[in-house]
């Protein structure tokens, strides 16, 4: 490497075929992107894992770092960024719902609480769904109404 250069994390365009979440003897919840070639991604990250979810069954442009632990390597998403049909970033506008987008990053830090105590065990994105929206939704409403008062 030349003097002054950065090391790029590696970024590519992945079709994202779904996301688990597994929680781990810690406690905490460890997320899994495997895309349609199969290849897995993981994050411990709860706003990249937003991320994951939101661009599940779409396609997505990710950057991830490898890291080699006791023989293996592992693959860390550092950044998931889900893609409109044209391969480009959707544009954000004004309209985001700031609500939303705070209630999801807190429903993804509930996640280990609301999924249960079982260690290990994969929860399917459409159950890992189910659990966190309804308390996605009661956290974006307590936010609207405060923000009404």
């Amino acid at each position: 490497m030349l003097n002054g250069d950065i090391p790029r994390m590696p970024e590519k365009d992945v079709d994202v075929a779904e996301v688990k979440g597994f929680r781990t003897q810690s406690g905490n919840t460890r997320f899994v992107l495997r895309d349609a070639e199969g290849n897995e991604y993981t994050t411990f990250k709860e706003g990249i894992a937003k991320d994951a979810l939101a661009a599940e069954g779409r396609r997505a442009r990710i950057k991830y770092h490898e890291q080699e632990r006791n023989g293996f390597t592992n693959i860390y998403l550092d950044s998931v960024e889900p893609l409109d049909a044209d391969g480009e970033p959707p544009e954000r506008s004004g309209a985001v719902d700031e609500a939303d987008e705070v209630a999801w990053k807190t429903a993804v830090e509930a996640a280990p609480w609301l999924l249960g105590s079982e260690p290990e065990q994969a929860i399917p994105p459409e159950e890992l769904f189910e659990k966190l929206q309804p308390f996605k939704e009661l956290v974006a409403d307590d936010i609207r109404e405060g923000d009404e008062r």
